[in-house]
């Protein structure tokens, strides 16, 4: 069966429906858009009283262009040529004459939502699933097929940079609120509102009390001269200070939404497809698409022994501390039933209040809604027994990196699990052998190491031990997964795969200190690289006392080449433990924050402070492929960048290393 297919019903109103037969979403890749294209000659030359495109897959209208496609843009002219071709099409919409909706449910990204805003009108419902934007700069690229000129013109200047610039989604309420979309309906009533509206009916008067009904269509003064370069200056402000320049897109959006809104319609198109063309052929595009494959590879990961994974429906976490609680959040966060237990009463309920505020944050910036939250919280159950582990499916020790304490807790803990229960430690650099013999049941144990902040870090390494049975490795990625995480396999040796490689940048980064480089010079080095943070604040946000006891595990792990940092050591030896006792590298008071003083020190090329610090993590990742440690050079680029930020628009270490001639 083609799709999209064509159906015209006994009104002449024109039903264009997508089902991709092949695909469990809708994507517009050649096949669909030619097809599409041939629908809309058709029509052309048997004119319907009205047209509507809608969608057969739950919960998906078009999730935007085949991001294949976009791969093989070899230059600049294949691009414009591209966008050119997109606009043809999407132009004989309008050629039309004659009422046309779009009824959304579901995903509408991309070219997606550009084919929805050539359409007269747009309907869709209030599905939470139901999400309408354009995530082009997300990929290196800008809205392509009509964009960057159809929506501002729709719904204004400044809403519309909200959403182009950053590549933002926006829900159907908000659209509603916004005028992206007429109405937002419940699914039961799409059709029967997209007829009306197809009919040239109407919908009914905004009244001000009625949220589901977008206002009048007005004229945006925003859009005019001066108000337009205005805004487009601040937005370019801003926009450099988030990206530091490394990724053209955004501002290319800026200048195609600005020069376009300067012109007519036609005229902006053409602009759009140029600036199009000149983004799509760029490093940095192909760097971002690299890593769009790189989060779709391992979010379906499967390993041997998929088919044999448990289900897992409830989670005991060990320890309420940071980690603790974060994990238990998230669990909760994903419909699990979580037991969280600290050894204390007050340490508990420390526990709880980090879960509230995480919860508490995700309402206010509109993550979760109210009752979600309230659900949430209601699935973690706190204690300081051992009582309501017995029939947990999993549970993750996250107590101190201290070996003795492990021991410890496993020997209370294991004799009270059920037989089929999956063990596993959050430990970031204890080896997992050493853990799973302690444990006793070496084959049900295995890593599962989160990434902190857990809400926010998308990286799981998935810690093979040497025992670890292949049912229980499949469950551990099949459990990641399940949290919509991004999990990676890794072999159980000191500091796995991440902190393996991020550990010797930040003791190169003590030891350049220690040479007499200033703090400022060596984090600034490393923002312009294009890390989110530099070395010496990472360690403070870690914690001085964390990264210390890290360091020295890797010390003792690879002594004849490793050391801690005499720096690390000394401020250690100090109690200095960074952001959370409010002075380490930097002073914190507050939302203030200044160097620490103490470690006053010179300006160096920023160019020799990277190549310093990006070595040594180059180096140590050869190591971790030669001993296999990982499998593959994917493995490396996914976790530099899920689990500690490294540059996207560099492609992964591997990538730069190679980019750079240093990979050999």
């Amino acid at each position: 069966m083609e799709s999209p297919r064509l159906e015209i019903d006994a009104d002449g109103i024109a039903w264009v429906t997508f089902d991709d037969p092949d695909a469990k979403v809708n994507l517009l890749n050649p096949a669909t858009v030619g097809q599409l294209d041939k629908i809309l000659d058709g029509l052309l030359q048997r004119k319907p009283t009205g047209l509507v495109f809608i969608s057969s897959k739950p919960d998906i209208f078009i999730a935007g262009a085949d991001i294949k496609e976009l791969e093989k843009i070899g230059n600049a002219a294949h691009g414009v040529e591209l966008a050119r071709a997109g606009h043809k099409i999407f132009g004989k919409i309008e050629q039309l004459g004659v009422p046309s909706v779009a009824a959304i449910d579901g995903a509408c990204l991309g070219g997606g939502c550009e084919l929805a805003l050539a359409c007269r009108f747009r309907v869709a419902t209030d599905n939470p699933k139901t999400q309408i934007g354009l995530p082009e700069t997300q990929l290196g690229i800008i809205p392509g097929w009509g964009g960057t000129q159809r929506l501002p013109r729709l719904i204004g200047l400044r809403a519309a940079l909200d959403i182009i610039v950053a590549g933002k989604t926006v829900n159907a309420g908000k659209a509603v609120r916004i005028g992206l979309v007429d109405a937002a309906v419940p699914a039961v009533a799409l059709r029967q509102v997209a007829v009306k509206l197809a009919r040239g009916s109407g919908i009914p008067a905004a009244t001000g009390r009625d949220k589901n009904f977008a206002p009048t269509r007005r004229m945006h003064w925003e859009n005019r001269w001066p108000a337009r370069p205005l805004i487009c200056r601040i937005a370019r402000k801003r926009t450099l200070a988030k990206t530091r320049g490394h990724y053209p897109s955004p501002l290319k959006a800026i200048d195609a939404v600005e020069q376009g809104l300067a012109s007519s319609l036609e005229n902006g198109l053409e602009i759009e497809a140029q600036i199009f063309g000149e983004v799509a052929a760029t490093p940095v595009c192909k760097n971002l698409i690299r890593v769009f494959f790189l989060r779709e590879k391992y979010s379906k990961l499967r390993v041997k022994g998929a088919e044999s994974a448990k289900k897992i429906e409830k989670v005991g976490v060990l320890g309420a501390g940071v980690m603790g609680a974060g994990i238990a959040q998230w669990c909760s966060a994903r419909g699990l039933t979580v037991r969280l237990k600290d050894i204390k009463t007050e340490f508990v309920a420390a526990g709880i209040k980090r879960i509230a505020d995480i919860y508490r944050d995700g309402v206010k910036r509109r993550k979760v809604s109210a009752l979600d939250a309230e659900h949430g919280m209601a699935r973690v159950h706190p204690t300081t027994e051992y009582t309501g582990f017995s029939d947990c499916d999993l549970v993750i020790e996250a107590v101190l990196e201290k070996i003795e304490v492990k021991r410890q807790l496993y020997s209370e803990l294991v004799p009270r699990l059920g037989k089929r229960c999956v063990i596993a430690s959050n430990t970031s650099a204890i080896p997992i052998d050493e853990l799973a013999e302690a444990s006793g049941r070496p084959t049900e144990f295995v890593g599962i190491h989160f990434f902190n902040p857990v809400h926010r870090m998308p990286l799981v390494e998935v810690v093979r031990g040497t025992k670890t049975a292949p049912d229980v490795l499949a469950t551990a990625v099949e459990f990641a997964k399940q949290l919509k995480k991004i999990p990676i396999v890794v072999k159980g040796a000191p500091g796995f795969l991440v902190n393996r490689l991020l550990m010797p940048y930040l003791n190169e980064a003590g030891k350049l200190l220690g040479e007499g480089v200033g703090i400022e010079a060596i984090d600034k080095a490393m923002l312009d690289f294009g890390m989110p943070m530099g070395p010496l604040r990472l360690i403070d946000e870690v914690g001085i006392d964390v990264a210390y006891d890290v360091a020295r595990e890797l010390a003792v792990a690879f002594s004849g080449r490793m050391s801690v940092a005499p720096v690390l050591q000394k401020i250690h030896d100090a109690g200095l433990k960074g952001r959370k006792g409010g002075k380490g590298f930097y002073v914190y008071a507050g939302k203030k924050e200044r160097v620490n003083r103490e470690f006053r020190g010179e300006e160096r090329p920023a160019t020799e402070i990277q190549h310093r610090l990006l070595e040594v993590m180059i180096n140590e990742a050869k190591r971790c492929l030669s001993e296999g440690v990982v499998a593959s050079e994917d493995d490396i680029d996914a976790g530099m960048i899920f689990g500690t930020g490294f540059p996207p628009f560099r492609g992964g270490l591997v990538q730069y290393a190679r980019d750079s001639g240093l990979w050999v």
